[in-house]
């Protein structure tokens, strides 16, 4: 049975940082790309960050970069997202997902590639 099972959610005030943990099973996780979709009230769901555990290579949304960092822990098929200085506009249900890698490990970190949706966790920014 495929599992992605995201943790680390919670209420924090505008600049504070949390992390997020999303420990996958069920899967051959060097096959595919992990990432973290996140959806507001009234918006789309947008890739936030994803990586490719196998080659180490990460995507970063505009809006978080230099504030979020992705990495991998491949001995326990667990990816993490360190969120810090956050910002109000980032309060969203966040989704850990995994993608099938392309040719030369290639991703797209949209939901147009997602295989398998873990349940979100709601992250909260107080101003």
């Amino acid at each position: 049975e495929v599992q992605l099972q995201a943790s680390g959610g919670g209420l924090v005030q505008a600049g504070g940082s949390l992390r997020l943990s999303c420990a996958a099973s069920g899967f051959t996780f060097d096959d595919y790309a992990i990432g973290w979709f996140r959806q507001a009230p009234g918006k789309e769901r947008e890739g936030v960050s994803c990586i490719s555990p196998s080659e180490g290579g990460t995507y970063y949304a505009d809006s978080v970069k230099g504030r979020f960092t992705i990495w991998s822990d491949n001995a326990k098929n667990t990816v993490y997202l360190q969120m810090s200085t956050l910002k109000p506009e980032d309060t969203a249900v966040y989704y850990c997902a995994a993608e099938l890698l392309g040719d030369g490990g290639s991703y797209y970190c949209d939901d147009s590639g997602v295989h398998f949706w873990g349940k979100g966790t709601q992250v909260t920014v107080s101003s």
